[in-house]
């Protein structure tokens, strides 16, 4: 059984979906053509060439298209044009190093990297992502301190997951990278040297997407998004366009209750208002319902899908101080803290290790002390954010538009924490 289940994943699946496609709008038309490859067999090295490798799942048939013609206007909303492929136009020379053939969870993650990485454009940036959520998110003095700050907000979660990155790989970064074992590299170059140290690791699929320099101009383009439904039918929808591009789209809290007015007292300071809008950038990205916690330009806590608000918020502090945990084990005693626990229940390690680590993790409160907390909608009840306040978090930011938003102002000024309001829900299922 075993053995199937990894010839399975190995396997290049046929696909039987056409070569194109054309989606009509009324009068207008959009004209896809479907993606393929080619790439040297594994058991006869001839070279083939295939589509996606398969689905969500083995046994799943699937298929990436590219837009390749038409132009759509609905409701004076001019949808992005032909010519801007960037994962839906990946050649085989951008493929430097096809490792084991995508598949197309590793280009849904690297597609939601780039979505979040375009908002990160104007300092080093690294998102490493798995099932389609980011791992963890850093900004860095440089490419490769940004991928060591990424990589060890949640060293567990990144195992196996896509990287993306806003600048070149460097000498420096190459290394670090592969000390960890990653699917996927996506980055707009490689600087000489840096892919012989890459392709050590022989599966690994190093991915360049040049465009990356320029996600920035992707930021007020809307595609098409469809849904498709289990009875065959389509929901089909405009893609979101955040409205927050910098600090003066954010506004202090404030709301109206009985006639009474509630405002935020405490106004951000510069490095807040810096957490806040990458917090914010970085939600765009992360499955609702969702509460992330950052820190410094970096992730703490993510707390993803999740169907009541004060539930995620309690499961991102629990992240934090499990990722907080296992880093302070990592750096200890070069284990993950669930190593550290298995080795102390056969006895090969003295229960003190532990213990250690857990009253570092409690006073720092899993490094949540002086973090921004970020939510993709208003808080329906004040329980949400009191749950980051007992942390110790200094600041928020939130839609707002809650009857209850005075209650949680209120509680955000009898901490001393500072609220911002975006004005916009980012909600992404």
């Amino acid at each position: 059984m075993a053995e199937d289940l990894k010839k399975m994943y190995r396997t290049v699946m046929e696909d039987h979906f056409p070569d194109s496609l054309r989606v009509l709008f009324g009068d207008q038309e959009l004209a896809y053509r479907k993606r393929t490859w080619k790439f040297p067999d594994e058991k006869s090295g001839e070279l083939i060439e295939k589509g996606l490798r398969y689905g969500e799942n083995p046994g799943q048939e699937a298929a990436l298209y590219e837009l390749v013609g038409g132009h759509l206007t609905l409701g004076g909303c001019r949808f992005i044009d032909p010519g801007n492929g960037l994962v839906s136009a990946i050649s085989e020379e951008d493929m430097l190093q096809e490792g084991k053939h995508p598949g197309k969870i590793n280009l849904t993650d690297l597609d939601n990297g780039l979505n979040i990485v375009k908002y990160l454009m104007k300092k080093p940036a690294a998102v490493i992502l798995k099932h389609n959520n980011p791992c963890g998110a850093a900004y860095g003095g440089s490419i490769a301190e940004a991928y060591a700050r990424a990589d060890r907000a949640d060293r567990i979660a990144a195992f196996g997951g896509c990287l993306v990155l806003n600048r070149p790989v460097t000498m420096e970064a190459a290394e670090i990278i592969s000390e960890n074992y990653l699917e996927v590299v996506a980055a707009p170059d490689f600087e000489a040297g840096t892919l012989d140290i890459l392709k050590r690791r022989a599966n690994l699929r190093i991915i360049q997407v040049s465009r990356i320099d320029r996600l920035a101009d992707y930021i007020p383009m809307r595609f098409v998004d469809f849904k498709s439904l289990i009875d065959g039918g389509l929901i089909v929808q405009q893609s979101p366009l955040n409205r927050v591009r910098d600090a003066a789209d954010l506004k202090l809290a404030e709301a109206t209750h009985k006639g009474k007015t509630y405002r935020i007292v405490r106004e951000p300071s510069s490095l807040e208002l810096e957490d806040l809008l990458f917090g914010w950038f970085v939600e765009q990205g992360v499955t609702s319902n969702s509460v992330l916690y950052v820190k410094d330009g970096c992730t703490v806590g993510i707390g993803t899908g999740e169907q009541d608000r004060v539930g995620v918020a309690e499961i991102a502090v629990y992240k934090a101080y499990q990722k907080y945990a296992d880093a302070l084990c990592f750096d200890r005693h070069r284990m993950s803290y669930k190593e550290l626990e298995l080795a102390i229940e056969k006895g090969d390690r003295p229960k003190e290790q532990k213990e250690e680590i857990d009253a570092e993790t409690k006073q720092a409160r899993g490094g949540l002390v002086g973090a921004a907390m970020v939510s993709d909608a208003f808080f329906p009840f004040r329980d949400g954010v009191d749950v980051g306040i007992r942390q110790g978090i200094t600041s928020i930011v939130q839609p707002g538009g809650s009857m209850r938003d005075w209650e949680v102002i209120e509680a955000c000024n009898e901490a001393g924490v500072t609220m911002v309001l975006t004005g916009q829900r980012a909600f992404k299922h």
